[in-house]
């Protein structure tokens, strides 16, 4: 008879937790828990009241190649092919980037100017570079007088985009594109709110990202060029075009193009002086402007 100590929940995220911790992993134990609540077909609370409970070998077989995956770099979320962004739970491939709490304020920021404008009885939103879609469905789901036009230049990420909308229940008021920013949309097409989470990323600065990012995301959801402005410029005059007036341009950014991106809006002539607004670190992220 074995008297081998058995591998229950409790010594499984145990092992885990310190194992991802000398591989240098930062969350340690919050990832063992995201892998294996996922390996076991459960949420990730729930592993707290079974912590007793003896792990199946084909259940532990299952979790042992997720830690494999993430020794390897691999991100957890594409591990498990989901990740939550404004409460919401939403899919995501190898063909997106995968969401960041930081992108919320790009949401939060059209949402206050619906809430600023309720004598609009339907706000018109566009929503561009949507991977994803999360910043497109987040709106639609906490503002219902809004129907957004989410594009991508990706078709695989379109399609990401479209399941997340269905799954989700916005898809009414959710449609997505394949498009070049905003060169598909008709020239009388007009919007509240264009917002946009551009790639932004110089190449240099590309170099310099962690692994984790480098080797699993989409290149090009990430790197705009040698500047990190050359999409964002060409999407400003086309705002311009496609705003009404007091519309809402809001651009997510990196903290290092942030005072270049002031420049070219204000330079644009068709926008209100541009306004900077810091993420929860203290970071320029967000550069915003209304049409005139």
């Amino acid at each position: 008879m074995s008297t081998e100590e058995p591998w229950t929940i409790s010594r499984l995220l145990a092992w885990t937790s310190d194992y991802f911790k000398k591989q240098n992993i930062e969350q340690p134990r919050l990832e063992a828990e995201v892998l294996l609540s996922y390996a076991l077909g459960c949420e990730r609370i729930q592993l707290y009241a079974r912590f007793a409970e003896i792990v199946t070998d084909e259940q532990r077989a299952k979790f042992r190649e997720f830690v494999k995956q993430r020794v390897t770099g691999m991100p957890v979320a594409y591990i498990v092919g989901k990740k939550e962004f404004y409460s919401l739970p939403f899919t995501v491939t190898r063909d997106t980037l995968i969401p960041r709490p930081e992108t919320e304020h790009l949401v939060m920021m059209v949402l206050d100017a619906i809430k600023a404008a309720p004598e609009i009885s339907s706000h018109s939103i566009a929503d561009v570079g949507t991977g994803s879609g999360i910043v497109a469905i987040a709106i639609a789901k906490q503002a219902k007088t809004s129907n957004v036009v989410a594009i991508d230049k990706s078709p695989a990420a379109a399609q990401v985009a479209r399941k997340n909308a269905v799954e989700l229940g916005v898809d009414s008021r959710v449609k997505v594109i394949v498009g070049d920013l905003l060169g598909g949309l008709q020239p009388t097409d007009r919007f509240f709110a264009i917002a946009a989470n551009l790639p932004y990323v110089s190449e240099s600065e590309f170099e310099q990202l962690d692994k984790t990012v480098t080797d699993f995301e989409p290149t090009s959801a990430l790197v705009s060029g040698p500047l990190g402005t050359e999409l964002i410029a060409q999407l400003i005059p086309q705002a311009a075009n496609h705003l009404i007036p007091g519309g809402l341009l809001a651009l997510e950014l990196s903290p290092m193009i942030a005072d270049r991106v002031v420049e070219l809006v204000n330079n644009d002539g068709h926008f209100e002086p541009a306004i900077t607004t810091k993420d929860l670190a203290g970071h320029k992220r967000i550069v915003s402007a209304k049409r005139r």
